[in-house]
């Protein structure tokens, strides 16, 4: 782990950019010293990165890195504010690069356009300082907490969902982690994703601020940092409630006797993996860039969308002849899906999409293939 216990010298135009901090005694120079010399990892450059990272490059820490594997479409510009139209299907950390060198060219931006995993977590993790959690997802949201307990990195947690945030610093010192707060992940499906159940766009703005807040008090040393304790936001009444979190000696990682020596397959542990809803079905594959060409075979393959039906009139493939049907409708509707041609499955990234064909193949449908990346693959060569 890069130790930011000692900071790094400014240069006068880095201090004529952090004026501001330097006159808080709280910071002075010797803390602006150290977030020049600290490192900073944030999961998702999202919704809760977006605004994380803007303030995290604005206040210096010396390098921010950023992990996500998606490129920008049109439906996150609504409160993912790294990115732009003109950024439109760019990889999100080419988007946010760009962003953040010209929010503050003093700090170095590394970045990567991949998932997290249990391969890669530990040494990517281990690189940095603090990690601040912007992931949208249950799976990687506990291989993040995994990650950061046996690498001693404390995890700057945040969370957003329609009208409400969370907000809480685990795995610092002899604090709690995510697992000592939810020991077992929900039930798959219990709880909608943002495409399905809305998310209102200023609301991982407050969040994402004071996930770059939590972290720079870290960095710094100075202040209460939210270490066991957890912070509930209701946009619309605008009230914060705050929760108390204990450690759990019999946490499974962070516990008096931990059961869990590294890190495992999350997607399983969580009940969401590709091939959980009907395993061992194998299902065919079409790339975007074969898309056009399929669907112009002599017996015409039915394209299918199972997005939700927001996601449908914000964007779809109707005049290539898709049909809605959206993924929890598609058993009490097979019958709307022609058994006796092609199916060509889609949905936004092409992970809900796998779970219905898979669904499809096991009722009996001889020909059917996911769209490999979804409608974003599309949309990227449309454009």
């Amino acid at each position: 782990m890069a130790d930011a216990s000692t900071g790094t010298p400014l240069t006068r135009e880095e201090s004529a950019r952090y004026a501001r901090h330097l006159v808080l005694h709280e910071v002075g120079r010797e803390g602006q010293e150290r977030l020049k010399a600290a490192r900073v990892l944030l999961v998702g450059a999202g919704g809760l990165g977006s605004p994380a990272a803007l303030y995290l490059a604005a206040a210096g820490v010396g390098t921010v890195g950023i992990v996500d594997p998606d490129v920008v479409d049109v439906t996150n510009l609504q409160r993912q504010i790294l990115h732009g139209t003109g950024g439109l299907g760019r990889p999100k950390v080419a988007s946010a690069q760009a962003r953040l060198a010209d929010v503050n060219p003093h700090v170095r931006i590394e970045t990567g356009q991949v998932s997290l995993t249990s391969e890669n977590a530990l040494q990517i993790v281990s690189s940095f300082d603090v990690v601040v959690d912007g992931s949208d997802n249950f799976p990687t949201r506990y291989l993040v907490n995994d990650a950061c307990v046996f690498t001693g990195t404390p995890n700057v947690y945040g969370s957003v969902y329609r009208w409400e945030g969370q907000l809480s610093v685990f795995a610092a010192g002899e604090g709690p982690c995510y697992r000592c707060l939810f020991r077992e992940p929900p039930p798959p499906g219990l709880i909608p994703n943002c495409a399905e159940a809305g998310v209102f766009g200023a609301l991982p703005g407050v969040i994402g601020a004071a996930q770059a807040m939590e972290t720079i008090k870290l960095l710094i040393g100075v202040g209460e940092p939210l270490v066991g304790r957890l912070q509930i936001f209701d946009a619309l009444s605008y009230r914060w409630r705050e929760l108390e979190i204990r450690r759990d000696p019999g946490c499974p990682v962070c516990g008096d006797r931990p059961t869990q020596a590294g890190l495992i397959d999350y997607e399983a542990f969580c009940g969401v993996g590709p091939g959980e809803a009907v395993a061992g079905v194998d299902v065919g594959r079409v790339e975007p860039e074969e898309l056009t060409g399929f669907l112009a075979r002599e017996s015409r393959p039915f394209l299918l969308d199972v997005r939700e039906p927001m996601e449908w009139s914000a964007m779809n493939l109707a005049h290539l002849g898709a049909v809605h049907v959206p993924m929890g409708q598609v058993r009490d509707r097979l019958e709307e899906i022609p058994a006796d041609r092609p199916v060509v499955v889609y949905c936004h990234s092409g992970v809900r999409s796998l779970e219905v064909a898979k669904l499809l193949a096991a009722h009996g449908y001889d020909d059917v293939r996911n769209l490999e990346r979804g409608i974003v693959g599309v949309v990227e060569l449309e454009t």
